[in-house]
Parts: C-alpha cells; sequence; structure tokens
C-alpha cells in the first residue's frame, strides 16, 4: 500500500475547507472543531452508562463477515451498561455499530453543535455513537449511504486507514457489498499485520492514507471514501453524516441502501454458493484490470 499522511489543522475557515477539501474530496483532521462543545469535557463511560446504562446494543467482533453472512449481522447482545464494564477491564475486542444513543438521551443532542458553515445536509435524526474495546477492528468498507462524515473521537486513540472511492477494485471490492475482501487487521505493524500482498497482489498499488485519531479530533471522510478502523485504546466516536449535494449522490445512496443491499441478501439466501463464485470471480478479475491500468 501506498500511504501518506493526512493533513492536519487546528482550525480552518469554511472558504478554505470547501474549496480545499469538500470539492476536492479530501481527507482533513481537525483539531479544535469540538473543543468547544461541551461534549468535549462531560462525555465519558460513566456519563453514558447513567444515562443509557440499561438500554440493550448489538455488538460485533472482529471477525470478518463471511460470504454467506448479511451485511450488519450481530454477534451479541449486552446491556450498554454492561458492555462498558467489559471494556473497561482491559483489552476487549468487541465494538458497538451504529448506536443512536440520542434516541434514548436526547439531550445529549444540546452538547454539540453542527458544523453547518462548513457544510449543508446534515442528516440530524441520526448522530451516531461508535464504540470499540481496545483491539476492536471496523474493517474495510465504505458507509452505504456515501454521505459526507465528521467523525469526531471522544476517548481513546484510533487507527485509521482511509482509500478514495476510485482505489476500490485495488482494495478488491465485493460486489452488491461495502466491503473488502482482504484483511487489513494490524496492517501497521510488521509483525501482526494480515494484510497478505500474495493473495491480493493490487494491494500494493492502492493508495491512501494513514493517521491516528486522539480525542477531540475530527475527521473530515469525504463521500464514498473506504476506511479500516483500529482501537488502540477503548474509546468512542460520533458520526455526523452530511448528504452529497447533488442528486446522483443522493440517488447512489438510495441504490445502495435499497437496491443493492437487497439484491445481495436475495442471493445469499437463495443460491449463496453460485452467488459468492461470481463474485470472487469478478474480484479478481476487477483487481488484475486496475492493476494493469
Amino acid at each position: 500500500m501506498q500511504l501518506k499522511p493526512v493533513d492536519v489543522v487546528d482550525e480552518i475557515s469554511a472558504h478554505d475547507f470547501r474549496e480545499n477539501y469538500y470539492y476536492p474530496m479530501r481527507p482533513l483532521v481537525i483539531r479544535n472543531l469540538a473543543k468547544n462543545w461541551p461534549a468535549y469535557h462531560k462525555w465519558n463511560w460513566d456519563y453514558f452508562k447513567s444515562l443509557v446504562g440499561n438500554q440493550k446494543v448489538a455488538l460485533y467482533n472482529n471477525i470478518k463477515s463471511d460470504a454467506y453472512t448479511p451485511i450488519n449481522t450481530a454477534d451479541d447482545y449486552k446491556t450498554f451498561g454492561e458492555y462498558i464494564d467489559m471494556i473497561k477491564q482491559g483489552p476487549a475486542a468487541w465494538r458497538i455499530f451504529l448506536f443512536n444513543i440520542f434516541d434514548h438521551a436526547p439531550e445529549l443532542i444540546n452538547d454539540f453543535t453542527w458544523p453547518e458553515e462548513l457544510m449543508k445536509g446534515f442528516v440530524k435524526k441520526y448522530p451516531m455513537l461508535f464504540t470499540g474495546g481496545q483491539t476492536s477492528i471496523t474493517h474495510m468498507h465504505f458507509d452505504i449511504d456515501v454521505s459526507h462524515i465528521l467523525h469526531t473521537q471522544f476517548a481513546g486513540r484510533k487507527r485509521v486507514l482511509l482509500f478514495p472511492n476510485e482505489e476500490k477494485d485495488k482494495l478488491y471490492r465485493k460486489p452488491f457489498e461495502v466491503l473488502s475482501l482482504a484483511d487489513f487487521s494490524n496492517y501497521y505493524d510488521p509483525e501482526k499485520s494480515k494484510v497478505d500482498y500474495n493473495q491480493f497482489p493490487a494491494l500494493q498499488n492502492a493508495k491512501g492514507f494513514d493517521l491516528t485519531l486522539e480525542h477531540g479530533d475530527t475527521l473530515f471522510m469525504p463521500a464514498g471514501y473506504w476506511h479500516h478502523m483500529e482501537y488502540l485504546d477503548s474509546g468512542f466516536a460520533m458520526s455526523l453524516r452530511a448528504l452529497q449535494p447533488s442528486l446522483g449522490g443522493k440517488l447512489n445512496g438510495v441504490w445502495n441502501l435499497f437496491g443493492m443491499r437487497s439484491i445481495d441478501t436475495l442471493m445469499k439466501k437463495t443460491m449463496p454458493h453460485p452467488w459468492y463464485n461470481w463474485k470472487k470471480k469478478k474480484i479478481l478479475a476487477n483487481a488484475a484490470k486496475a492493476m494493469e491500468a
């Protein structure tokens, strides 16, 4: 993989953000965007536990989904309080995916400000909390609704691997899915890395970004960006989503959510083996073509 650092600023004007990052679709880390929010100081494990500790949440482990698993299938369930107690004890490779904590504790909405000076189109019904124990992994994917994302880290450190959407074939994208066939676990550690260049040679040519998010950092992920995240410490982050301004961008998200995903789920149920074999053949053909380009 050919990786470079993401640009980092303490602050940025709306004009500079739009001209240099939003419109060109370039990622950026903004250090101070969230530091004036009450959430920066208030939000911690104990506070969340006091608010929503009894809520049942879906948990996900580090095992990559196989060829026949419907997308976003949970691996276990616990109360949020039980989950917090578990990950506070030390490394625990469990994460919570798309937990809308604000449905259960709407007062949390008052703890941050929508940064509408940077972009419009925020989906204000769905700010999302992402939590993970130390060593937990969010495997390489792109967000199915292809929205722009402002992802703010509130506790712990998180290692992030990013690729623009045009690198999808070099990442071995699964047709009709938002996932990569390759495993990027521990990509930054030569002794533990599961990145297999022999099996997936096109990865060597994939051009992306490598970064670490810390408390208060906000990552701008342009629409369609592929991302792989590893929790270096137990922590949590919030994502604010903004729809693409173009009609084509919005329609792409609608297709992914209601067309692409439905077709994939149906085929996995009715003819899983032929469907998987067709996908794998297509993945390898696309990667080979990308290597020749």
